[in-house]
Protein backbone atom coordinates (compact mmCIF):
# COMPACT_ATOMS: atom_id res chain seq x y z
CA UNK A 1 0.00 0.00 0.00
CA UNK A 2 1.78 3.21 -0.94
CA UNK A 3 1.96 5.93 1.20
CA UNK A 4 -0.69 8.59 1.45
CA UNK A 5 0.65 11.57 0.18
CA UNK A 6 1.23 14.88 2.35
CA UNK A 7 -0.86 17.70 2.20
CA UNK A 8 0.78 21.14 1.32
CA UNK A 9 1.63 23.19 3.88
CA UNK A 10 -0.24 26.74 3.52
CA UNK A 11 1.27 29.41 4.84
CA UNK A 12 -1.02 31.28 7.61
CA UNK A 13 -2.82 34.12 6.60
CA UNK A 14 -2.54 37.03 8.88
CA UNK A 15 -5.52 38.62 9.19
CA UNK A 16 -5.16 40.76 12.25
CA UNK A 17 -4.76 44.88 10.96
CA UNK A 18 -1.77 44.60 12.78
CA UNK A 19 -0.37 41.56 11.30
CA UNK A 20 -1.22 42.92 7.94
CA UNK A 21 0.76 46.08 8.26
CA UNK A 22 3.78 44.42 9.77
CA UNK A 23 3.88 42.13 7.03
CA UNK A 24 3.82 44.89 4.47
CA UNK A 25 6.73 47.14 6.60
CA UNK A 26 9.48 48.30 3.94
CA UNK A 27 12.97 47.20 4.51
CA UNK A 28 14.01 50.78 4.63
CA UNK A 29 11.66 51.79 7.64
CA UNK A 30 13.28 52.90 10.49
CA UNK A 31 11.36 50.67 13.17
CA UNK A 32 13.33 52.12 16.37
CA UNK A 33 11.29 55.41 16.25
CA UNK A 34 7.95 53.14 16.38
CA UNK A 35 9.16 51.55 19.31
CA UNK A 36 10.68 54.67 21.10
CA UNK A 37 6.76 56.09 20.23
CA UNK A 38 5.03 53.66 22.19
CA UNK A 39 8.01 52.96 25.08
CA UNK A 40 7.73 56.73 25.69
CA UNK A 41 3.80 57.16 26.26
CA UNK A 42 3.84 53.53 28.26
CA UNK A 43 6.47 54.87 30.73
CA UNK A 44 4.19 58.16 30.67
CA UNK A 45 0.73 56.08 31.27
CA UNK A 46 2.98 53.75 34.40
CA UNK A 47 4.52 57.30 35.65
CA UNK A 48 1.27 58.51 36.52
CA UNK A 49 -0.37 55.28 37.68
CA UNK A 50 2.31 55.00 40.36
CA UNK A 51 3.07 58.69 41.57
CA UNK A 52 -0.66 59.41 42.08
CA UNK A 53 -1.31 58.81 45.78
CA UNK A 54 -4.84 59.16 46.39
CA UNK A 55 -6.56 58.68 49.83
CA UNK A 56 -10.08 59.21 51.26
CA UNK A 57 -10.76 62.80 52.45
CA UNK A 58 -13.08 63.81 55.71
CA UNK A 59 -15.80 63.66 53.32
CA UNK A 60 -15.46 60.09 51.53
CA UNK A 61 -14.02 62.34 48.95
CA UNK A 62 -11.11 60.91 46.49
CA UNK A 63 -8.10 62.97 47.74
CA UNK A 64 -5.39 63.02 44.37
CA UNK A 65 -1.77 63.55 45.83
CA UNK A 66 1.90 62.90 44.00
CA UNK A 67 4.11 60.27 45.55
CA UNK A 68 6.82 62.34 44.61
CA UNK A 69 5.81 64.98 47.33
CA UNK A 70 5.43 62.38 49.56
CA UNK A 71 9.32 61.01 49.02
CA UNK A 72 10.83 63.79 47.25
CA UNK A 73 14.26 61.01 47.28
CA UNK A 74 12.34 59.55 44.14
CA UNK A 75 11.96 62.66 42.49
CA UNK A 76 15.52 61.81 40.98
CA UNK A 77 14.04 59.07 38.90
CA UNK A 78 12.60 61.37 36.61
CA UNK A 79 15.76 62.29 34.93
CA UNK A 80 14.91 58.55 33.97
CA UNK A 81 11.05 58.36 33.38
CA UNK A 82 9.95 61.89 32.15
CA UNK A 83 9.77 60.69 28.45
CA UNK A 84 8.08 63.26 26.67
CA UNK A 85 11.13 64.41 24.89
CA UNK A 86 11.27 61.08 23.59
CA UNK A 87 7.96 61.53 22.26
CA UNK A 88 8.18 65.41 20.89
CA UNK A 89 11.77 64.03 19.19
CA UNK A 90 9.84 60.99 17.32
CA UNK A 91 7.13 63.45 16.46
CA UNK A 92 9.71 65.63 14.74
CA UNK A 93 11.01 62.90 12.98
CA UNK A 94 7.31 61.56 11.54
CA UNK A 95 6.45 65.12 10.24
CA UNK A 96 9.61 65.91 8.79
CA UNK A 97 9.50 62.55 6.64
CA UNK A 98 5.46 62.95 6.03
CA UNK A 99 5.82 66.82 5.38
CA UNK A 100 8.48 65.53 2.74
CA UNK A 101 6.74 63.06 1.45
CA UNK A 102 3.61 64.96 0.10
CA UNK A 103 5.73 67.16 -1.20
CA UNK A 104 7.69 65.21 -3.42
CA UNK A 105 4.98 63.71 -4.38
CA UNK A 106 2.60 67.01 -5.68
CA UNK A 107 6.08 67.79 -7.69
CA UNK A 108 6.28 64.60 -8.81
CA UNK A 109 2.46 64.85 -10.50
CA UNK A 110 2.89 68.52 -11.31
CA UNK A 111 0.55 70.12 -8.90
CA UNK A 112 0.95 73.71 -7.92
CA UNK A 113 0.19 75.26 -4.51
CA UNK A 114 0.90 74.58 -1.13
CA UNK A 115 0.55 71.14 0.37
CA UNK A 116 0.23 72.32 4.17
CA UNK A 117 -3.49 71.98 4.06
CA UNK A 118 -3.42 68.59 3.51
CA UNK A 119 -0.43 67.62 5.31
CA UNK A 120 -2.69 69.43 8.36
CA UNK A 121 -5.34 67.45 7.39
CA UNK A 122 -3.91 64.13 7.45
CA UNK A 123 -2.30 64.98 10.99
CA UNK A 124 -5.33 65.93 12.72
CA UNK A 125 -7.66 63.14 11.24
CA UNK A 126 -6.33 60.29 13.59
CA UNK A 127 -5.45 62.45 16.41
CA UNK A 128 -9.03 64.42 16.70
CA UNK A 129 -11.13 61.71 16.48
CA UNK A 130 -9.79 59.63 19.69
CA UNK A 131 -10.01 63.20 21.66
CA UNK A 132 -13.36 64.24 20.29
CA UNK A 133 -14.82 61.24 21.46
CA UNK A 134 -12.61 60.93 25.12
CA UNK A 135 -13.91 64.69 25.64
CA UNK A 136 -17.60 63.84 24.78
CA UNK A 137 -17.48 61.03 26.64
CA UNK A 138 -16.31 62.67 29.73
CA UNK A 139 -18.37 65.97 28.95
CA UNK A 140 -21.73 63.70 29.62
CA UNK A 141 -20.53 62.30 32.63
CA UNK A 142 -19.84 64.60 34.26
CA UNK A 143 -22.81 66.76 33.55
CA UNK A 144 -24.30 63.29 34.63
CA UNK A 145 -22.25 63.40 37.99
CA UNK A 146 -23.03 66.91 38.90
CA UNK A 147 -27.04 66.46 38.09
CA UNK A 148 -26.68 63.76 40.51
CA UNK A 149 -24.07 64.65 42.96
CA UNK A 150 -24.30 68.77 42.60
CA UNK A 151 -21.56 70.73 41.48
CA UNK A 152 -18.43 70.25 43.26
CA UNK A 153 -18.68 66.73 44.53
CA UNK A 154 -15.61 65.39 42.54
CA UNK A 155 -13.67 68.72 40.76
CA UNK A 156 -10.31 66.66 41.48
CA UNK A 157 -11.40 63.96 39.47
CA UNK A 158 -12.85 66.20 36.62
CA UNK A 159 -9.94 68.21 36.38
CA UNK A 160 -7.87 65.10 36.60
CA UNK A 161 -8.95 63.21 33.36
CA UNK A 162 -8.20 66.28 31.45
CA UNK A 163 -4.58 67.39 31.93
CA UNK A 164 -3.16 64.79 29.09
CA UNK A 165 -4.82 66.85 26.98
CA UNK A 166 -1.87 69.19 27.28
CA UNK A 167 -0.12 67.27 25.86
CA UNK A 168 -1.97 66.77 22.70
CA UNK A 169 -2.54 70.36 22.11
CA UNK A 170 1.34 71.45 21.89
CA UNK A 171 1.91 68.06 19.43
CA UNK A 172 -0.60 69.64 17.33
CA UNK A 173 1.34 73.45 17.71
CA UNK A 174 4.60 71.07 16.58
CA UNK A 175 2.66 69.63 13.58
CA UNK A 176 1.23 73.31 12.52
CA UNK A 177 4.68 74.56 12.75
CA UNK A 178 6.27 71.91 10.64
CA UNK A 179 6.57 73.77 7.35
CA UNK A 180 8.18 76.66 8.31
CA UNK A 181 10.63 75.07 10.92
CA UNK A 182 11.27 72.53 8.15
CA UNK A 183 12.23 74.95 5.73
CA UNK A 184 14.62 76.57 8.32
CA UNK A 185 16.32 73.03 8.89
CA UNK A 186 16.85 72.68 5.59
CA UNK A 187 18.45 75.97 5.16
CA UNK A 188 20.49 76.18 8.32
CA UNK A 189 20.79 72.70 10.16
CA UNK A 190 21.88 72.90 13.36
CA UNK A 191 22.07 76.35 13.29
CA UNK A 192 18.01 76.43 13.18
CA UNK A 193 17.94 74.02 16.07
CA UNK A 194 21.36 76.24 18.16
CA UNK A 195 19.14 79.49 17.34
CA UNK A 196 15.90 77.52 19.62
CA UNK A 197 18.63 76.73 22.28
CA UNK A 198 19.89 80.51 22.11
CA UNK A 199 15.83 82.19 22.37
CA UNK A 200 15.33 79.12 25.61
CA UNK A 201 18.45 80.84 27.36
CA UNK A 202 17.20 83.95 26.50
CA UNK A 203 14.05 83.42 28.00
CA UNK A 204 15.25 82.31 31.53
CA UNK A 205 17.64 84.66 31.85
CA UNK A 206 15.30 87.42 31.28
CA UNK A 207 12.73 85.05 33.99
CA UNK A 208 15.21 84.95 37.12
CA UNK A 209 17.78 87.65 36.53
CA UNK A 210 15.46 89.66 34.71
CA UNK A 211 12.59 89.26 36.46
CA UNK A 212 10.44 90.35 33.10
CA UNK A 213 6.92 88.98 34.10
CA UNK A 214 4.84 86.48 31.65
CA UNK A 215 7.91 85.97 29.12
CA UNK A 216 8.47 82.17 30.47
CA UNK A 217 5.57 81.20 28.57
CA UNK A 218 7.52 81.87 25.59
CA UNK A 219 9.32 78.40 26.58
CA UNK A 220 6.10 76.49 25.72
CA UNK A 221 7.27 77.07 22.30
CA UNK A 222 10.73 77.37 22.32
CA UNK A 223 11.79 74.06 24.29
CA UNK A 224 9.43 72.02 22.89
CA UNK A 225 10.37 72.99 19.19
CA UNK A 226 14.04 72.69 20.22
CA UNK A 227 13.19 68.84 20.77
CA UNK A 228 11.08 68.70 17.70
CA UNK A 229 13.83 70.13 15.71
CA UNK A 230 15.89 66.82 16.69
CA UNK A 231 13.75 64.72 15.13
CA UNK A 232 14.03 66.74 12.13
CA UNK A 233 17.74 66.33 12.67
CA UNK A 234 17.26 62.76 13.04
CA UNK A 235 15.29 62.53 9.91
CA UNK A 236 18.53 63.44 8.28
CA UNK A 237 20.85 61.02 9.55
CA UNK A 238 22.48 63.84 11.72
CA UNK A 239 22.20 61.89 14.76
CA UNK A 240 23.64 58.66 13.46
CA UNK A 241 26.91 60.55 13.02
CA UNK A 242 29.94 59.25 14.88
CA UNK A 243 30.36 61.22 18.24
CA UNK A 244 26.96 63.13 18.13
CA UNK A 245 25.06 60.82 20.35
CA UNK A 246 27.14 60.52 23.07
CA UNK A 247 27.91 64.56 23.08
CA UNK A 248 24.38 64.82 23.68
CA UNK A 249 23.78 62.40 25.93
CA UNK A 250 26.79 63.77 28.27
CA UNK A 251 26.52 66.87 27.30
CA UNK A 252 23.03 67.28 28.13
CA UNK A 253 23.16 64.83 31.48
CA UNK A 254 26.11 67.64 32.82
CA UNK A 255 24.36 70.56 32.11
CA UNK A 256 20.94 69.94 33.84
CA UNK A 257 22.63 68.25 36.52
CA UNK A 258 24.80 72.17 36.70
CA UNK A 259 21.37 73.81 36.35
CA UNK A 260 19.87 72.32 38.67
CA UNK A 261 22.98 72.30 41.29
CA UNK A 262 23.68 76.27 40.79
CA UNK A 263 20.37 77.55 39.73
CA UNK A 264 16.85 78.05 40.44
CA UNK A 265 15.49 74.53 38.48
CA UNK A 266 14.10 72.15 41.02
CA UNK A 267 15.57 68.66 40.83
CA UNK A 268 12.31 67.37 39.32
CA UNK A 269 11.85 67.08 35.62
CA UNK A 270 7.95 66.85 35.82
CA UNK A 271 6.01 69.50 37.88
CA UNK A 272 5.52 69.17 41.34
CA UNK A 273 2.05 70.38 43.74
CA UNK A 274 2.83 74.26 45.16
CA UNK A 275 6.48 74.32 43.82
CA UNK A 276 7.52 77.84 43.26
CA UNK A 277 9.60 77.21 39.95
CA UNK A 278 8.41 73.95 37.75
CA UNK A 279 10.82 72.59 34.95
CA UNK A 280 7.38 71.56 33.28
CA UNK A 281 5.01 74.41 33.24
CA UNK A 282 6.63 76.26 31.26
CA UNK A 283 9.19 74.43 30.44
CA UNK A 284 13.17 75.66 31.29
CA UNK A 285 16.16 75.08 30.26
CA UNK A 286 17.09 72.52 32.41
CA UNK A 287 14.10 70.23 31.17
CA UNK A 288 15.37 71.21 27.55
CA UNK A 289 18.77 69.82 28.28
CA UNK A 290 17.63 66.59 30.10
CA UNK A 291 16.01 66.08 26.37
CA UNK A 292 19.35 66.35 25.21
CA UNK A 293 20.06 64.23 27.40
CA UNK A 294 17.39 61.55 26.46
CA UNK A 295 17.90 61.98 22.71
CA UNK A 296 21.80 61.27 23.08
CA UNK A 297 20.72 57.86 25.13
CA UNK A 298 18.21 56.73 22.58
CA UNK A 299 20.07 56.79 19.85
CA UNK A 300 22.91 54.88 21.83
CA UNK A 301 20.43 52.16 22.34
CA UNK A 302 19.40 52.38 18.32
CA UNK A 303 21.65 49.45 17.16
CA UNK A 304 20.66 46.93 19.47
CA UNK A 305 17.05 47.71 19.42
CA UNK A 306 17.01 47.84 15.77
CA UNK A 307 18.39 43.97 16.22
CA UNK A 308 15.78 42.93 18.52
CA UNK A 309 12.66 44.74 16.32
CA UNK A 310 13.77 42.30 13.21
CA UNK A 311 12.33 39.69 14.88
CA UNK A 312 9.08 38.87 13.68
CA UNK A 313 6.98 38.25 16.64
CA UNK A 314 8.78 41.46 18.22
CA UNK A 315 8.19 43.71 15.49
CA UNK A 316 4.12 42.94 15.69
CA UNK A 317 3.73 43.06 18.62
CA UNK A 318 4.89 47.32 18.54
CA UNK A 319 2.91 47.51 15.33
CA UNK A 320 -0.25 46.64 17.38
CA UNK A 321 0.73 48.71 20.44
CA UNK A 322 1.72 51.57 18.14
CA UNK A 323 -2.46 51.40 16.63
CA UNK A 324 -3.40 51.64 20.18
CA UNK A 325 -1.08 53.70 22.19
CA UNK A 326 -2.82 57.34 21.73
CA UNK A 327 -6.28 55.89 22.75
CA UNK A 328 -4.20 53.96 25.77
CA UNK A 329 -3.08 57.13 26.83
CA UNK A 330 -6.05 59.11 26.58
CA UNK A 331 -8.02 56.63 28.58
CA UNK A 332 -5.15 55.58 31.24
CA UNK A 333 -6.30 58.27 34.16
CA UNK A 334 -9.69 57.20 33.88
CA UNK A 335 -8.57 53.70 34.35
CA UNK A 336 -6.86 54.55 37.19
CA UNK A 337 -9.64 56.07 39.25
CA UNK A 338 -11.85 53.49 37.96
CA UNK A 339 -9.56 51.47 40.05
CA UNK A 340 -9.76 53.80 43.05
CA UNK A 341 -13.31 54.32 43.07
CA UNK A 342 -13.76 50.62 42.63
CA UNK A 343 -11.61 50.36 46.28
CA UNK A 344 -13.80 53.15 48.10
CA UNK A 345 -16.77 50.95 46.84
CA UNK A 346 -16.37 48.14 48.12
CA UNK A 347 -14.58 49.78 51.30
CA UNK A 348 -10.92 48.50 50.92
CA UNK A 349 -8.83 50.33 52.96
CA UNK A 350 -6.59 52.89 51.10
CA UNK A 351 -3.21 52.36 52.97
CA UNK A 352 -0.79 56.06 53.62
CA UNK A 353 1.12 56.79 50.29
CA UNK A 354 4.98 55.49 50.69
CA UNK A 355 4.06 53.19 53.31
CA UNK A 356 4.83 50.00 53.49
CA UNK A 357 1.14 48.39 52.72
CA UNK A 358 1.13 51.04 50.01
CA UNK A 359 3.97 49.81 48.15
CA UNK A 360 2.52 45.89 48.40
CA UNK A 361 -0.65 46.98 47.72
CA UNK A 362 0.85 49.08 44.11
CA UNK A 363 1.65 46.46 41.76
CA UNK A 364 -2.20 44.89 42.00
CA UNK A 365 -3.59 48.25 41.31
CA UNK A 366 -1.29 48.65 38.37
CA UNK A 367 -2.07 45.39 37.27
CA UNK A 368 -6.13 45.84 37.16
CA UNK A 369 -5.16 49.48 35.92
CA UNK A 370 -3.96 47.88 33.26
CA UNK A 371 -6.51 45.39 32.81
CA UNK A 372 -8.94 48.22 32.46
CA UNK A 373 -6.85 50.51 30.04
CA UNK A 374 -6.90 47.07 27.97
CA UNK A 375 -10.69 47.23 28.03
CA UNK A 376 -10.93 50.74 27.32
CA UNK A 377 -8.48 50.37 24.26
CA UNK A 378 -10.87 47.53 23.44
CA UNK A 379 -13.72 49.87 23.43
CA UNK A 380 -12.55 53.07 21.80
CA UNK A 381 -9.53 51.38 19.52
CA UNK A 382 -11.15 51.60 16.27
CA UNK A 383 -11.24 55.46 16.35
CA UNK A 384 -7.62 55.37 16.22
CA UNK A 385 -7.30 53.18 13.05
CA UNK A 386 -5.99 54.55 9.73
CA UNK A 387 -9.62 54.55 8.18
CA UNK A 388 -10.99 55.70 11.57
CA UNK A 389 -12.85 59.29 10.83
CA UNK A 390 -13.38 59.32 6.55
CA UNK A 391 -17.19 61.10 7.69
CA UNK A 392 -14.39 63.91 9.66
CA UNK A 393 -12.66 64.13 6.20
CA UNK A 394 -10.13 61.95 4.82
CA UNK A 395 -6.85 62.54 2.92
CA UNK A 396 -7.40 65.76 0.79
CA UNK A 397 -5.62 67.07 -2.42
CA UNK A 398 -1.71 67.13 -2.60
CA UNK A 399 -1.69 71.13 -2.97
CA UNK A 400 -4.54 74.05 -2.27
CA UNK A 401 -4.76 77.87 -2.58
CA UNK A 402 -3.17 80.50 -0.85
CA UNK A 403 -6.54 80.98 0.44
CA UNK A 404 -6.83 77.29 1.74
CA UNK A 405 -3.27 78.01 3.82
CA UNK A 406 -4.60 80.51 6.01
CA UNK A 407 -7.89 78.55 6.64
CA UNK A 408 -6.41 75.45 7.70
CA UNK A 409 -3.91 77.86 9.85
CA UNK A 410 -6.63 79.17 11.48
CA UNK A 411 -7.89 75.69 11.83
CA UNK A 412 -5.05 74.32 13.51
CA UNK A 413 -4.84 76.95 16.03
CA UNK A 414 -8.39 77.01 17.34
CA UNK A 415 -7.77 73.01 17.66
CA UNK A 416 -5.12 73.39 19.85
CA UNK A 417 -6.13 76.32 21.54
CA UNK A 418 -9.49 73.93 22.43
CA UNK A 419 -8.01 71.31 23.08
CA UNK A 420 -5.68 73.43 25.47
CA UNK A 421 -8.37 75.04 26.90
CA UNK A 422 -10.16 71.64 27.86
CA UNK A 423 -7.11 70.44 29.29
CA UNK A 424 -7.18 73.58 31.81
CA UNK A 425 -10.49 73.86 32.58
CA UNK A 426 -11.19 69.98 32.73
CA UNK A 427 -14.99 68.54 32.58
CA UNK A 428 -16.20 70.12 36.16
CA UNK A 429 -18.64 72.97 36.56
CA UNK A 430 -19.87 73.18 33.16
CA UNK A 431 -23.69 73.84 34.38
CA UNK A 432 -22.13 77.06 36.34
CA UNK A 433 -20.07 78.11 33.49
CA UNK A 434 -16.31 77.38 35.56
CA UNK A 435 -13.41 79.01 33.68
CA UNK A 436 -9.79 79.19 33.22
CA UNK A 437 -7.38 81.16 31.68
CA UNK A 438 -6.29 80.63 28.12
CA UNK A 439 -3.58 82.43 27.64
CA UNK A 440 -5.36 86.52 28.23
CA UNK A 441 -9.50 84.62 27.73
CA UNK A 442 -11.48 83.04 29.99
CA UNK A 443 -12.46 80.23 28.34
CA UNK A 444 -14.99 77.65 29.29
CA UNK A 445 -15.24 73.63 28.89
CA UNK A 446 -18.16 73.84 26.26
CA UNK A 447 -16.34 76.60 24.64
CA UNK A 448 -13.27 74.68 23.90
CA UNK A 449 -15.08 71.88 23.01
CA UNK A 450 -16.65 74.09 20.35
CA UNK A 451 -13.23 75.60 19.31
CA UNK A 452 -12.07 72.06 18.59
CA UNK A 453 -14.67 71.47 16.24
CA UNK A 454 -14.65 74.45 14.12
CA UNK A 455 -10.86 73.90 13.85
CA UNK A 456 -11.39 70.78 12.86
CA UNK A 457 -13.65 71.43 10.56
CA UNK A 458 -11.58 74.47 8.86
CA UNK A 459 -8.56 72.08 8.47
CA UNK A 460 -10.72 68.99 6.85
CA UNK A 461 -12.69 72.08 3.97
CA UNK A 462 -9.41 73.89 3.77
CA UNK A 463 -7.75 70.15 2.96
CA UNK A 464 -10.63 69.38 0.49
CA UNK A 465 -10.27 68.38 -2.93
CA UNK A 466 -8.86 65.69 -5.08
CA UNK A 467 -7.94 62.46 -3.13
CA UNK A 468 -3.63 62.66 -2.36
CA UNK A 469 -1.79 60.35 -4.57
CA UNK A 470 -1.43 56.69 -2.39
CA UNK A 471 0.89 56.87 0.17
CA UNK A 472 1.46 60.49 1.41
CA UNK A 473 1.58 61.43 4.75
CA UNK A 474 3.13 58.39 5.77
CA UNK A 475 6.77 59.52 4.84
CA UNK A 476 7.17 56.59 2.42
CA UNK A 477 7.31 53.92 5.20
CA UNK A 478 3.71 52.73 5.74
CA UNK A 479 2.04 53.83 9.09
CA UNK A 480 2.96 57.01 10.83
CA UNK A 481 5.66 56.51 13.34
CA UNK A 482 4.03 59.23 15.59
CA UNK A 483 0.83 57.95 14.50
CA UNK A 484 -1.45 60.77 14.34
Amino acid sequence: MSPRPARPVRPRRETSPAARLAAATPAGRDRYVDLLRVASLAVVVVGHWTMAAVTVGADGALVIGNLLAEVPALQVLTWLFQVMPVFFLVGGFSHALAYRSLRRRAEEAGATGSVYPAFLRTRLRRLLLPVAVFAGVWAALALLLETVLGDGAVPAVLRLVAQPLWFIGVYLAMAALTPPMLRLHERWGWGAFAALVAGVVLVDTARFAGGVPYVEFLNFALVWLAVHQLGFLRADGRLHRPGVAPALALGGLLSAAALVWVGPYPLSMVGMPGEEVSNMAPPTLALLCHGLWLAGAVELMRRPAARALAVPAVWRAVVAANGTAMTAFLWHLTAMLAVYATLVTLHVPLPEPASGAWWAQAPVRLAVAAGVTAGLVALFRRLELPGAGAAFGGPGSARTSPGSVVVAAVGVTLALFGVLGVSMTGFGGMLTGHSATLVVLPVTTPFALLLVAVGWALVVRAGGGKARPRGAGDGGAGRDPAGA
